[in-house]
């Protein structure tokens, strides 16, 4: 197990969602604790943050969040020091809960999506944010279609464009899951609900969006299929 390292930046888990596409599993169970390899998903991902050297997590959490409390603790037993921000009465989506969580996070942060199994050197991705000077960073991979609709235009060193919603065919990269923010992006949002990829996509078209190739494909468990391939790979990793 890797000692945290020095100056590494906390990582925010984004869990608070709804997960409609994986019901009904996911009406009496939040997400990140579907079973994936015979251990429930977060586990994997606190476990492969260890080992990267990542010291300190804050699980963003709304529906069934306490659940998550219950199972995960204070972190210890990975390794982490882990706290826990509840969105509250109302969902504040994946941005607002950023927004939100700001106080346990400090300044600056990586940001991981709560369905997102991600092998990739955190400490490379740290060290490209602050060569960057830029106040955020996306990180992509050359998905081209392959495993979901690709969306983003990058030039090898900033996201040049970046749309969920609408996007073009000279994108060849897709959002890989994993970013950094300054928490100063956040707070020139007004506080309520409002979602992480629209704040991407503002940053993006202000040229304040920095990115950085990953080259080892991502898995994820939003959807039934990746669910299974997630659980195919991570079964493979456990054997000798």
């Amino acid at each position: 197990m890797s000692a945290p390292r020095e100056g590494g930046f906390p990582v925010a888990i984004l869990a608070g969602g709804l997960a409609t596409r994986m019901r009904p599993a996911t009406e009496r169970i939040p997400k990140a604790l579907l079973e994936v390899a015979g251990r429930p998903f977060v586990e994997h991902q606190l476990a492969l943050l260890r080992r990267e050297g990542v010291g300190r997590v804050v699980l963003c959490v709304g529906f069934l969040g306490e659940m998550i409390e219950a199972a995960i603790g204070d972190g210890a037993r990975f390794g982490l020091e882990v706290s826990y921000s509840f969105d509250g009465e109302k969902l504040l989506g994946t941005g607002g809960a950023l927004r939100q969580a700001l106080p346990r996070l400090g300044e600056r942060f990586f940001v991981l999506y709560g369905d997102s199994y991600l092998e990739i050197g955190y400490a490379a991705v740290q060290a490209a944010y602050r060569r960057s000077g830029l106040p955020a960073l996306m990180t992509v991979f050359r998905n081209e279609g392959r495993w979901d609709t690709s969306n983003v235009l990058f030039d090898g060193s900033r996201i040049v464009r970046y749309d969920k919603r609408h996007p073009t065919a000279d994108m060849k990269f897709i959002d890989y899951g994993l970013g950094i923010l300054n928490g100063d992006v956040l707070r020139a949002v007004r506080a309520g609900a409002f979602d992480l990829s629209d704040l991407y996509t503002a940053l993006a078209l202000e040229g304040r969006l920095a990115g950085y190739e990953a080259t080892r494909r991502f898995y994820e468990i939003g959807t039934p299929s990746g669910l299974a391939e997630a659980d195919s790979h991570l079964r493979g990793q456990s054997q000798p």
